[in-house]
This record gives structure tokens, C-alpha cells and sequence, in this order.
């Protein structure tokens, strides 16, 4: 009778192993980040992650995503770069699928910042709050300034991007050879 039992515990155990499946790791390409704050691409799906600091734990990440139909990523920096430019009398209320962002703008010893506030699950009740981003976060944050926000309309696949690298070099090379004046056959000797 206790061999019986030990081998059943051993089947169950080995079936509640088996239940474990591995899934495909999918790639997450970051747009920028600064400080707390990121934006994140993956297919055509944009996400910004930032640490809330309406909570009184500081280990707290939030996030807030949106698909890029319409240029809408670039559309978001453009709406942020002109709200420092001229700062609105309100916050800007965006309404996403799940949530509803405002970018609440402020100035800061004299600097222009903006702050995104989240209304998570579009419920007023529950709000994240993000640290105050000046121009030059918020550049690096969309890409500006380290090249990627090419990425806004490509595939986010790193074999695309090093495809598009060897690609611009091998133009690159046959534009200079194309280019490139003829040697002079001065200073060879004749062939026989």
C-alpha cells in the first residue's frame, strides 16, 4: 500500500511539472528613457513607463500604452514640444483605450516641464503621477536625441535595424566607388 501511494505521489508530481510552459520571449526596443520615465516600442504598440510618485511607495511603476495609427507618438512629442513653447492656461486631457493621461504643464525655477497624470482604468479615483520631465528629458525620452525615433514607423526587430545599418553602409560605399575618379594607368607597366 505504501509503494502505491509513492508512486501516485511521484505521477502528480511529475505532471505538476509538465503543466509549466515556455513562451516566446518578445522583443521590447526602448525608444528613450530618462531618469524614471521611458518609452518603449514593441510591434506597433508604444508604452511609457514611469515611476509613480503619487504613492507613498517609490517602488512603483505605472504604465500607460497606445497603438501609432495615425503618427500618434509623434503627435504626442509635437503636442508636449508646443506646450513649452506656449504653456496652456489647463492640462491637455488625452483619452487613451484604458485610460485617460493628462500632461499637466509647469514651470520650475523658471524652466517649462510637463508631468503626465494618469486616471488609471479611466477611474478618477486611482492617479499616477510622473515626475516633471523639462525639454531635454522629454527629447530623450521620444528619441531625439540618440537617433531612434526613426523607429516610430519600422518594425521594432533588431534584425531590421542592423538589416537598414549594412544597407545604408553598402549605398554609402557604392555611391563613393560610383563617384570615385578612374586611377591613372600612368604608373603601370604594360602587360605582355
Amino acid at each position: 500500500m505504501k509503494k502505491i501511494v509513492l508512486l501516485f505521489t511521484c505521477l502528480f508530481g511529475i505532471s505538476a511539472f509538465a503543466q509549466i510552459k515556455v513562451l516566446k520571449n518578445e522583443t521590447l526596443v526602448e525608444i528613450g528613457k530618462d531618469n524614471s520615465v521611458g518609452l518603449y516600442k514593441k510591434d506597433d504598440r508604444f508604452t511609457v513607463n514611469y515611476q509613480d510618485l503619487n504613492t507613498a511607495n517609490l517602488n512603483t511603476f505605472r504604465s500607460f500604452s497606445f497603438q501609432n495609427l495615425n503618427k500618434d507618438v509623434a503627435g504626442l512629442y509635437e503636442l508636449i514640444a508646443n506646450g513649452f513653447i506656449d504653456t496652456p492656461e489647463s492640462n491637455i486631457v488625452l483619452e487613451l483605450p484604458s485610460d485617460i493621461i493628462e500632461l499637466h504643464f509647469e514651470k520650475n525655477y523658471g524652466t517649462p516641464t510637463v508631468q503626465f497624470i494618469q486616471y488609471i482604468n479611466k477611474n478618477r479615483k486611482y492617479v499616477g503621477k510622473s515626475q516633471f520631465l523639462n525639454k531635454k528629458q522629454v527629447d530623450k525620452i521620444f528619441g531625439k536625441t540618440n537617433g531612434k525615433a526613426a523607429l516610430y514607423d519600422k518594425p521594432a526587430t533588431m534584425n531590421n535595424i542592423h538589416n537598414n545599418n549594412s544597407n545604408i553602409n553598402n549605398q554609402q560605399a557604392a555611391t563613393q566607388a560610383s563617384s570615385a575618379a578612374p586611377v591613372s594607368n600612368g604608373s603601370r607597366k604594360p602587360r605582355k
